[in-house]
This record gives structure tokens, sequence and C-alpha cells, in this order.
């Protein structure tokens, strides 16, 4: 195609700009120093890189207010998609995960503010949870969300909790900010988080953080009961599965590893 006809998309060109800017500078870089390097406006900026936050192809550091590239980008150069290759790994895992529990399992993905569920093996009993792909949770009304905080560094879990707006969706649901501490503090003591009702009453659920070697929480893996089953047996049944389970799907985390820059 010839120049003449080639058509400019403005924000294709921003990100492809931005990308490049990181990858020329090889060091975190602020909001500020972006936004005077490419000359985008402050406003439209922060737009962008929340957008690539989302995606993976950057990541934010809480305490220096900076930016440096993010697991998607590596998983590009890597020459595939670090997600499937995970999904893929996960499936067997958690299989034997509700094999021995009997109750539905699942991966779920650190995503910013938010997990997403990315695989799910449901209970063969009658009355279970279903695991549906592509849910999304918020980090503080769901187990899985919780554990990813509570294994996230100190100083971006606390970036996320000095803005969060606690917005209950009912009555189980957190409605304190205090109560929430309380419920991570309990978590990074027991490496367990758990949830009755607050994201889908009747429904309970233990989940624990899967980290990547250098200890940042990609994820989590949960169990999902109705809460007419849960027990504390089941419970204590359940959380050693879980711990089993992320040892497991943790080893193949460090197999294929590339560190952050």
């Amino acid at each position: 195609m010839e120049r003449k006809k080639l058509v400019s998309v403005k924000s294709a060109d921003r990100v492809l700009n931005l990308l490049e800017l990181f990858g020329r500078k090889a060091k975190p870089l602020s909001h500020t120093e972006i936004a005077l390097a490419l000359a985008i406006p402050k406003s439209s900026l922060t737009q962008l890189l929340r957008n690539l936050l989302g995606r993976g192809y950057l990541r934010f550091t809480p305490g220096s207010n900076t930016y440096v590239l993010g697991p998607a980008i590596h998983a590009l150069l890597r020459g595939r998609d670090g997600n499937v290759d995970l999904v893929a790994a996960a499936r067997p895992i958690l299989e034997r995960l509700t094999a021995a529990t009997h109750e539905s399992s699942a991966l779920s993905l650190y995503r910013e503010d938010y997990v997403e569920r990315v695989c799910g093996v449901d209970s063969p009993q009658a009355l279970t949870y279903r695991m549906s792909v592509g849910t999304r949770f918020p980090l503080c009304s769901s187990s899985i969300g919780k554990a990813v905080l509570a294994a996230l560094p100190e100083a971006e879990r606390e970036h996320y909790l000095s803005r969060v707006t606690l917005v209950p969706r009912n009555e189980a649901a957190v409605i304190t900010l205090s109560k929430l501490r309380r419920q991570i503090a309990r978590a990074i003591k027991e490496g367990v988080t758990y949830s009755h009702g607050e994201h889908m009453p009747g429904v309970s659920a233990i989940a624990t953080a899967l980290r990547r070697p250098d200890g940042y929480p990609v994820g989590a893996l949960n169990v999902a009961i109705p809460s007419s089953r849960y027990a504390a047996t089941l419970k204590a049944l359940c959380v050693r599965e879980l711990f089993a389970a992320r040892s497991a799907l943790e080893r193949e985390i460090g197999a294929n590893f590339t560190p952050v820059a």
C-alpha cells in the first residue's frame, strides 16, 4: 500500500508510541514523564494507561507512582500467550481438585481492580455452582479477590484500599474497610480467604492466591460450595486440596517464568 493511502489512527499511534517509549527507556516512568515525552494531554493519557493496565501490558508501582512493562508484553515476546498456557496447565489440576472435594473449582486471574475467571470445573453433584468462564469479581467482595489483595505488596494493596468504594451487593457483603482489613490480615496469616454469600447468596467459597516465583500474585484458585453443604469437615478438606492444587500450579508457573522488568 502506498504511503499516502495509509490512514493514521491517533489512539493506535499513541499506544504504539507509548510502548516504544518504554522499550527505549527500559526504566520505570511516571505519568508526567510519559505525558511530556509523548506530548499527550494528561487526561487522555490517564485513560490510555488504565486500558493498558487492565490488559496487562503495563504494571503500576505504588509508592514511586511509576509504570513498567507488564506480563502481557513478556508473553508476546516469548511468542505465546502466557494465560493460555496457564489455563491449559490449570485444567487437569482443577479436575483433580473437584474430584477430591466433589465441589466446583476455578482459576481466576488478577486484572487490576478485579479478578476474572478463566478456567472452571463444575461439581458433579446435582446442587452446584456453575463456574462460568469470563465472570469478573471485585477484589473487595469475593474470596478470590480478597486472596489476591492479601498477596499483593503492601503498598499496592494500600493504594487499592485508599480508593475503593464498598458497594454491598447484599446483606452478607463487607460494608466497612475495617472489616475488610481484618479479613485480609487473617488471609495473610492463614493463606486462605472465605466468602459466605457476599458475591452470590447461598454460595460459600474458599480461595488461595496463586503466585509467581517472585511472590507477586497472578490470580487465585477457589472452591465454591452451596452454603447448605458447607461444614467444618468439608472446609478442612477443601483448604487442604486447595493448597495442593496451588503448589502444583505454581510449579508450572515457575518452570516457565520470565521476570517482569
